[in-house]
């Protein structure tokens, strides 16, 4: 007796629910959050700061250079949240007024050394004849170390937040043209850019359509790393005195003047050196997450 054969397609099939659940979306928030979570907590971080310098006056403070010298060296309390100083002055106060000066010092500079650094980078990388000469002058700064050099240039000068930006921005532009430099010369070689310049493409329609727009990522993430270590240098300067002057609170004068107490009143250095570090770190983060967005290459070999 022959057993009848059943042809595969009348198996019958696994039966499926009748309402699929529908998928999981995340919005767009959600997907730019989950993909890059570094920015997300650089960028909130450094906005927090940001609404601090902002609204200093009105976050429950009182002039950061009012002198109290009946109230001073008091520890930190319900009325003194962060403390008071050797002066008596209340230590909150200057910490938020105080960001002020860093977020100034470490935007300013990062603009300032950006926009310079690109315009010598662009200039050495595409006009072959003016190379030599550009990077030669470039590393001649960049023999000399970024902190040294701001305070020969500051003590060339009067202390002024105006100055401390300029110390600081000298020393980085040669960093950000260098950069530039190596981005044009690559690009210079690509065929679309060969094909502009046989067309007859003037070079500086060249420079502004083909060559600057695909430096300006790079750039973006070697201003943030400008940006922490400008506030960092600022902090270095006013710490030794070759910075702000005393009457402006910023992060490094408050930590100057802490720093003959710090065994017994410690918290006069702790808290502005709080500040900086989480500052520098959001910086640092916003940065590493641009990097990661603007190369995904680069993350995956990481």
């Amino acid at each position: 007796m022959s057993s009848a054969v059943v042809p595969p397609d009348a198996v019958a099939a696994p039966a499926l629910p009748d309402v699929l659940p529908p998928p999981r979306r995340r919005g767009r928030v959600g997907t730019f959050a989950y993909r890059h979570p570094t920015i997300l907590a650089g960028g909130a971080l450094l906005a927090v700061m940001l609404l601090i310098a902002v609204f200093a006056p009105v976050l429950h403070t009182v002039d950061p250079t009012a002198l109290a010298p009946a109230r001073r060296l008091r520890a930190p309390s319900g009325e003194y949240w962060f403390g008071t100083d050797m002066l008596g002055r209340d230590i909150y106060s200057r910490v938020m007024y105080g960001a002020r000066v860093s977020l100034l010092v470490g935007f300013a500079v990062a603009l300032l050394s950006s926009a310079i650094g690109m315009l010598i980078g662009l200039v050495s990388g595409y006009v072959r004849w003016t190379d030599a000469v550009i990077m030669r002058v470039m590393d001649g700064l960049m023999a000399i170390p970024g902190i040294l050099l701001a305070i020969a240039l500051m003590a060339l000068t009067r202390g002024s937040v105006q100055n401390v930006i300029i110390a600081i921005t000298v020393p980085q532009v040669p960093q950000v043209s260098r950069l530039v430099r190596g981005l044009v010369l690559s690009l210079r070689e690509q065929p679309y850019v060969e094909a502009a310049v046989a067309a007859g493409t003037p070079g500086w329609k060249i420079i502004l359509r083909h060559i600057l727009p695909n430096t300006l990522a790079p750039l973006m993430v070697q201003a943030t790393y400008i940006c922490g270590s400008a506030m960092i240098i600022e902090a270095i300067l006013s710490f030794i005195g070759a910075g702000t002057p005393p009457i402006i609170p910023s992060w490094g004068n408050i930590m100057a003047e802490g720093r003959a107490l710090w065994q017994v009143k410690p918290y006069i250095v702790f808290f502005p050196a709080a500040f900086l570090s989480v500052t520098v770190l959001a910086v640092n983060l916003l940065g590493d997450g641009l990097r990661d967005a603007l190369d995904p290459r680069a993350a995956r070999r990481l």
